[in-house]
């Protein structure tokens, strides 16, 4: 009986130490950062979506999700660029409005800016493995991430005030879609325009090469790393917060342009240099032109 114990002591003491040695691995705990946190906020969309009821909710508590590919499906083919598939009446806006919205948005920046910050939080956690062979105090990069997500969640709570200032000015209807197509062009011919400024082009920077950035600064206390993450986030905010406007422009819930603008944005950051960037300038003016364009030819006497 006692053999037995000691063998089972044994193959517990093995099984813990490998998996301490694969936690103590920085870009294995990166992964899986990244794909827990993104995946959360894609979860977190559907579980929204699905809330608004359907067969699959009376499965039980969460079960609502089984409705998002119709859903999905349904406003990939819409007409007008998939316009959004949550509903919020405009004019009853109260607390729990103000939080469903908040939470959306949260829900939002994770699923679309996690993935952009992968190349970041990989060179934080190639030099982490680096300082951890040679036998050097590191700190999980949970810790970097979360410092980044406190700036884009700081975004979204700014986002749902703009959401709301638009709401009741009516450029956006009860469905979070653009209520002008005056108002969707200028917003990406600003977003646009804003791919060639200075500002974007110096946080790019920082975004596409990072290692600069982490060995000057480099941090050995956790809250020091949570520091580093909020610069990161600071600078991810100035590359990519226009793009992220974009949504007022397209329907605030629309999946199809949330995906398409998030990997547009990790695109991006994973290049070197301002071509793609440019690129992408060219196509959101002409496609904000064209929007402008539409909503003169609509209203001019036939």
């Amino acid at each position: 009986m006692t053999e037995t114990s000691d063998r089972s002591l044994t193959h517990l003491s093995q099984a813990a130490g490998r998996l301490g040695a694969a936690l103590a691995r920085p870009k294995w705990l990166a992964g899986i950062c990244i794909v827990a946190i993104t995946g959360l906020g894609w979860l977190w969309l559907a579980l929204l979506i699905s809330g608004m009821g359907g067969p699959g909710a009376a499965l039980g508590p969460g079960m609502g999700a089984l409705d998002l590919l119709p859903r999905l499906f349904a406003a990939a083919c819409q007409p007008t660029f998939g316009l959004s598939i949550l509903a919020m009446p405009g004019e009853s806006w109260g607390l729990m409005s103000f939080v469903v919205v908040g939470l959306m948005w949260a829900a939002m920046v994770l699923a679309m800016m996690l993935p952009s910050a992968g190349p970041m939080i990989f060179t934080y956690a190639e030099i982490a493995d680096t300082a951890a062979a040679k036998g050097e105090p590191i700190v999980t990069p949970f810790v970097l991430a979360a410092g980044y997500t406190v700036v884009w969640l700081g975004f979204a709570a700014l986002a749902t005030f703009v959401q709301y200032g638009f709401t009741k000015a009516t450029l956006i209807d009860d469905s979070m879609a653009s209520a002008s197509g005056l108002f969707s062009g200028a917003i990406f011919v600003a977003a646009g325009f804003y791919q060639f400024s200075a500002l974007k082009h110096a946080c790019l920077r920082q975004c596409q090469s990072p290692f600069p950035f982490f060995f000057a600064n480099w941090e050995t206390s956790a809250r020091g790393v949570f520091r580093l993450g909020v610069k990161q986030g600071m600078f991810c905010l100035g590359c990519c917060w226009a793009m992220m406007v974009v949504m007022f422009a397209v329907g605030v819930m629309n999946i199809i342009w949330m995906a398409a603008l998030g990997i547009v944005m990790t695109i991006e950051k994973m290049l070197t240099g301002t071509r793609f960037s440019h690129v992408v300038g060219v196509l959101m003016i002409v496609a904000g032109a064209a929007f402008i364009g539409a909503a003169f030819a609509a209203h001019w006497p036939a």
